[in-house]
């Protein structure tokens, strides 16, 4: 983009396309401010590692790890994506580390494109979406290890839908994300990821890490009781959204290549206020 504006649009572009929202409205605004920012270093980072040009990929993560040091080192960062966090890193005590594995995530990426068993996709998940769960619970000052351990399941389950609903944009890229495993043992073959008819046994694939990820979601709810106030508001649309989209899945037989998924606004608001009001979860 040719300015910081253009940036903005785009990052609330993509953030459109989530299954939740990034920073509801009734949040403060500064509240709000820090998940948006947080939010565009996470999407920054991951257009390098998905839309730069192959050979440049390491040379710009290394310049964002660079510049996240430079951050924490308190001098000023020259990526705009970097000095956007310094607010919410100051006002939150944000550790680096989440940052980091953000990065780190993405140099995977590049190099390990398969995953044979859930176990192993949940390895990369703990790089590619729990690190953002430990920067939202800093930034609501609600960070303590039992809350991260219940925020790991969230955001791995969040991540496994994701990829999910992404099963034929990931194969493009030259990514599977389903295991392997799974897929032998339901007879798919890759060459079912390339096309535009989910075959029967993909649905099935499919349908199986969807089931996992339902699970994590509720052994995860667990969050939302141990939270207060607008920690408690955005952790529960997030959960929300994860239960949403497991809903739209199942209604469109988990039919990922015919058709894109995603959760209807009203379902999300209705999961919303069952998560948010829900004393306990029953399992």
């Amino acid at each position: 983009m040719s300015s910081r504006q253009d940036c903005g649009k785009d990052v609330e572009s993509k953030a459109g396309r989530e299954n939740f929202p990034v920073a509801l409205r009734v949040l403060p605004r500064r509240h709000r401010e820090h998940l948006w920012a947080a939010y565009g270093f996470a999407r920054f980072v991951d257009d390098i590692g998905d839309e730069a040009e192959p050979e440049d990929r390491p040379r710009l993560l290394d310049a964002v790890e660079s510049d996240l040091l430079r951050l924490y080192a308190g001098a000023a960062p020259r990526l705009p994506a970097v000095g956007a966090l310094a607010r919410a890193v100051e006002a939150c005590a944000i550790p680096a580390e989440p940052f980091h594995r953000l990065v780190e995530a993405n140099r995977r990426d590049q190099t390990v494109t398969r995953y044979d068993t859930f176990d192993d996709l949940l390895g990369y998940c703990e790089l590619s979406a729990n690190p953002v769960g430990h920067i939202v619970l800093h930034v609501f000052g609600m960070a303590v290890p039992k809350r991260l351990v219940l925020s790991d399941r969230v955001c791995s389950a969040l991540q496994v839908i994701e990829h999910c609903q992404d099963v034929g944009e990931d194969y493009r890229r030259g990514r599977v994300y389903l295991p392997g495993k799974d897929l032998r043992g339901f007879g798919c073959e890759e060459a079912d990821l390339a096309g535009r008819v989910t075959s029967a046994g993909l649905r099935r694939v499919v349908a199986l890490q969807v089931s996992r990820a339902a699970r994590l979601l509720d052994d995860g709810r667990p969050l939302v009781a141990s939270l207060t106030g607008y920690a408690r508001m955005a952790v529960a649309g997030y959960i929300a959204g994860g239960h949403a989209t497991v809903t739209a899945l199942e209604r469109s037989a988990h039919d990922v290549l015919g058709r894109t998924v995603r959760p209807r606004r009203g379902r999300w608001l209705a999961a919303w206020l069952q998560v948010l009001t829900a004393r306990q979860v029953t399992r």
